[in-house]
Formats: C-alpha cells, sequence, structure tokens
C-alpha cells in the first residue's frame, strides 16, 4: 500500500527517540502530504516550537517511527528552514487539513507561528500492527 493512501487519515503517530532515556517515545500527531504524489516526505507542525519534547528528541536523533493505522515506517525528521518556500507549503497544508484554511485568507495563530518539521519516509518495518 502507497503511503499516500493514509492521507485522509486524521492523524498519525510519530515515534521518536528519548534523548535522557534512549527509549521510543510515541506521539498522536497532525500530518499533511506535500501535494506531489511521488514525494516520500511528511509535513508536521510542533505548536510548542522546539520547547515540544518531540522536537527535543528528533534534533537529537532524527530517526523516527511513523505509524498509520496499519503500517509502520521509518524516517529522518528535520526542521524546515523559516521562511522558504517548503516552511510555506508546510503552513499552508496543516492549516487547510485541519482548520479549514483557504488560499488567500491568513493564518491562524498556530499556523504562523508552529515549527514546520519534515519526515523523509523510507521503508515499512516489518511486524507493523
Amino acid at each position: 500500500m502507497s503511503v499516500r493512501a493514509h492521507d485522509a487519515e486524521q492523524c498519525c503517530y510519530l515515534t521518536t527517540t528519548g534523548r535522557v532515556t534512549g527509549r521510543p517515545h510515541e506521539k498522536e500527531i497532525w500530518f499533511a502530504f506535500p501535494p506531489n504524489p511521488a514525494s516520500a516526505t511528511l509535513y508536521l507542525m510542533a505548536g510548542g516550537r522546539e520547547r515540544s519534547d518531540w522536537v527535543k528528541n528528533l534534533l537529537q536523533n532524527p530517526r523516527v517511527a511513523v505509524r498509520f493505522a496499519e503500517s509502520t515506517l521509518t524516517g529522518t525528521a528535520r526542521i524546515i528552514a523559516p521562511q522558504t518556500d517548503e516552511d510555506a507549503l508546510t503552513r499552508r497544508l496543516l492549516c487547510a487539513k485541519y482548520q479549514g484554511w483557504r488560499d488567500g485568507e491568513p493564518l491562524s495563530e498556530w499556523g504562523q507561528t508552529a515549527l514546520p518539521v519534515a519526515v523523509t519516509l523510507g521503508q515499512e518495518v516489518n511486524g507493523s500492527r
């Protein structure tokens, strides 16, 4: 199954490695895929920005896992550079999916201030749920 088949799901589950404990930490989180169907990128936003535990964890170790319903994929996370096309795209995609944002409207406070993160998805993990 293509990862894009999960686009309509309301959330995914991001697993980072604890920066202190080294143990896996799973977080339910909103996500969006870019318009390019061939892209293996997933976009997320952290309302707490760099203060969010999951962001602190991925800054220490960018290897993550992303679970959608019945499948889990590995990935590599990175903070998106501010004021870039990818930054703007991430904000628009997530605000459109979860807040009903439309082109030409101002973004919500969350849409303007959250920290955008990209995850490059890799292989499906054996033994997915």
